[in-house]
């Protein structure tokens, strides 16, 4: 008896239109960050380039999601053991992302460091592509999760040893992690972008 699920090809462009609706909210919450240390610097400006980021990616997510309602499904791909237990997996990986936050703002705040607060939210979201990469067989999730930590980590330095100010701080960690995200979506949208499904 042969009990595996299908997925339909189309599902994969609606994972990578989700991810890349998730790439574009963040990259605008870490921009807004940035823009908190940077609202007295003229440098302000220069964040509109992660909001026109976080618009393409919007806008292509819902040519995707519009294109996938009226296009035909060809084939099958059977969906195995292995890919349900990675899919669970998946799921523990983003509860345990949600818990390691909560447990890490109360750290912080219990230790007298509530500056520190921004850089282990940055920190623990950077640590969450590595099982990710591992699980899904993806260079690029490594890549994210080596620079987002090593951002985090820089952060969490310069906070404590009073190499910048408060909003140096936010700002250095709200550009890097615009970036991170922003990188991961525009890859996210070359793979959807390679399936042909819409025109560009």
């Amino acid at each position: 008896m042969n009990n595996a699920s299908t997925v339909k090809p189309a599902d994969k462009l609606s994972g990578l239109a989700t991810g890349m609706l998730m790439m574009a909210t963040f990259t605008g919450i870490w921009t807004v960050i940035a823009y908190m240390g940077l609202k007295d610097s003229p440098y302000k400006f220069a964040l509109i380039l992660f909001l026109i980021l976080s618009l393409i990616l919007l806008r292509y997510a819902f040519k995707f999601i519009k294109a996938l309602k009226h296009s035909r499904d060809q084939g099958v791909e059977v969906v195995s053991d292995a890919d349900k237990k990675r899919d669970k997996r998946f799921t523990l990986v983003f509860v345990g992302e949600g818990l390691g936050i909560l447990i890490g703002i109360n750290l912080v705040n219990n230790l007298g460091h509530p500056d520190l607060v921004i850089p282990v939210i940055a920190l623990v979201i950077g640590l969450h592509f590595f099982p990710l990469g591992w699980l899904f067989k993806r260079n690029q999730d490594y890549y994210v999760a080596a620079w987002s930590t090593a951002v985090a980590v820089c952060g969490i330095l310069f906070s404590i040893y009073n190499v910048l100010s408060y909003s140096w701080v936010i700002t250095f960690i709200g550009v890097g992690m615009a970036v991170a995200t922003a990188v991961c979506g525009g890859s996210m949208l070359i793979r959807g972008l390679k399936m042909r499904i819409i025109d560009k």
